[in-house]
């Protein structure tokens, strides 16, 4: 009995030894690893997740594009026109345009926000599908040429004509050169800081207290984000030629799933043919590649 009493105190003093050997565990420790063990979903899950399949397409990045820029100045100013050059009072008219019922204003408004808004909404659905994203910049383009129309009636009720491309105002306008979107982390910030900063560029022509010049500016900016929205066309419909879709993706990928499974799997204990996995509501399992007129089964 003294001799299990003092193998006891030996034992006792070596893990006191252990124990004075670590260093002390401070309250941030054990938020670590409390951190740690949720974040691994426990101690015998992996660490990190196993990598994603290249499925989906990089999308969402309009923010960088000159069309995007060219869109939100021209949806911003033809707000600007419409609110300074079109009237509902008869008694105006000598100096702005006649739109007794507003639909002028509706119309050229609601183009000008569908130029915009359809080159985000394109580049959104650019993940799942290229031929969305086509359509809708294709809407984009559609509906920026309606605008345009809407511009040149304007000089037009005006007795004027539009400037010649030949023009040295034209030529000024086009020799313009937009600045690349310096985008840090805060994009929407600088989005829009960006495009007021090119609009200024424009400032002499879009500030011009003559309708007729403003229509004019207006028309050659339109003529350019369109130029622009037709190589952005081209461009995808190549991507798309090139890499497919994403249902193509899909399906490549569903194919290389069920191939591997064949390569991987046991034999079947009863007919002997590879085994896929399955599953059910009690959980994975293997089953025979013959199902239904084979029911072999294995644990996983």
């Amino acid at each position: 009995m003294a001799d299990l009493i003092a193998g006891r105190r030996r034992r006792r003093t070596t893990m006191a030894s252990f124990r004075s050997m670590r260093s002390p565990e401070t309250p941030e420790d054990r938020i670590d690893s409390f951190a740690r063990f949720h974040q691994t979903g426990g101690p015998h899950q992996p660490s990190t997740p196993p990598p994603m399949p290249e499925l989906f397409d990089k999308h969402g990045g309009f923010r960088r594009l000159h069309t995007f820029t060219l869109a939100t100045i021209v949806q911003l100013e033809t707000l600007h026109f419409c609110r300074r050059f079109l009237t509902f009072d008869h008694r105006e008219t000598d100096t702005k345009f006649y739109d007794p019922k507003g639909r002028q204003y509706d119309q050229m408004t609601q183009a000008a926000r569908s130029g915009r808004q359809n080159i985000i909404e394109g580049s959104e659905r650019s993940s799942t599908s290229k031929d969305t994203e086509m359509k809708l910049t294709d809407v984009a383009c559609a509906s920026l040429s309606e605008l345009r129309g809407d511009y040149e009636i304007f000089i037009l009720d005006r007795g004027q004509l539009p400037w010649s491309v030949h023009s040295a105002e034209a030529r000024t306008v086009n020799a313009i050169s937009l600045d690349a979107a310096p985008f840090t982390d805060d994009m929407v910030h600088e989005s829009a800081k960006h495009a007021l900063e090119q609009r200024k560029k424009y400032a002499r022509w879009l500030d011009a207290e003559d309708p007729v010049v403003v229509a004019n500016a207006m028309l050659l900016i339109i003529g350019r984000a369109l130029n622009m929205l037709k190589s952005q066309i081209e461009a995808q419909g190549k991507a798309f030629e090139e890499t497919g879709g994403f249902s193509e993706r899909l399906m490549t990928k569903r194919l290389e799933a069920r191939e591997s499974q064949k390569n991987t799997g046991p034999e079947c204990p009863v007919c002997s043919k590879p085994m896929r996995q399955r599953k059910s509501a009690k959980g994975d399992f293997w089953g025979c590649s013959s199902y239904p007129e084979c029911k072999g089964t294995r644990p996983v």
